[in-house]
Parts: C-alpha cells; structure tokens; sequence
C-alpha cells in the first residue's frame, strides 16, 4: 500500500513538472496581446489644456470684434466665455477701459488667447489682490514712520 502511495504521487508530481511550463507559456503569450491593446487606447486620448490666469487693467475693449487688450496681450471673447461684473453675470458691454479685470484662458493652436473666464473689477469684485497688497504695504510703511 505504501509503495502503491508513493508511485502514485511521483506520477503526479511528474505530470506537474511536465504540464507547468506549458501553463506557464500559454499565460506569457496573451499577456503582449493585452500590453498592445492598453496601449493602443492611451495614444488616441488627448489632455486638455488647463486655463491661465490673467489681471491687469483694460488697455482697449473693442465690442465689435470682442476683444480685451489687457498690458500687451490681446483677448477674444466668445458666446463660451463666462463673464462676471461684482460676482454676478455680466455682459461685454459691461466692461469700461482702465478698469481692473481678472480672469483665465487657453492658448488656441492658431496662437488666439481665448478667454474662459472674466471678472470685470476682479473676482471678488472690488480691486484686485495686486492692488490690496501695495495699498496695505503704503499703510504700513506710513503707519511705522
């Protein structure tokens, strides 16, 4: 009975040896099929482009071609772009030249700054963050002197 015992699990410890690289082979050659397949999914995929924050005071605001120029860069406004005058909606035509404005973009391909976002005054209203911060330095400096 021992004997029997013993050449029966030889046998299917032989037959373990025999089948497993054979197990092993057949799971290593799907595995490149499912690499390809990954990969193929992540290339047509593309990132979209995070906005860009811009400020300043408005240089020029030309209603008919809905632009803002703003220092030395030039803004399109389109129907997308969200438009905000003291936290609430607002038009283009609510803009004034000289007046503080915040806001975000995106660079188009053809090297347009399409604005995303603007807040006439700044957002939060009122001035700026810039600004805040100089008129608190002038006090400061005013108050220690």
């Amino acid at each position: 009975m021992k004997s029997l015992s013993k050449s029966l699990t030889i046998c299917l410890f032989a037959v373990a040896v025999v089948t497993a690289p054979q197990l092993l082979a057949q799971t290593t050659n799907k595995a490149p099929a499912e690499k390809k397949s990954s990969t193929e999914k992540k290339e047509p995929t593309e990132k979209k482009q995070a906005s860009i924050p811009f400020h300043g005071n408005i240089v020029t605001l030309d209603k008919n071609a809905r632009t803002l120029t703003i220092g030395k860069r030039v803004f399109l406004v389109t129907s997308e772009t969200k438009i905000f005058k003291s936290d609430k909606p607002a038009t283009f035509a609510d803009g004034v030249v000289g007046d503080y404005v915040t806001g975000s973009y995106k660079k188009a391909d053809d090297g347009k700054l399409i604005a995303h976002s603007v807040y006439f005054g700044g957002k939060g209203g009122g001035k700026g963050t810039a600004e805040k911060k100089k008129e608190t330095t002038k006090e400061g400096k005013d108050t220690k002197s």
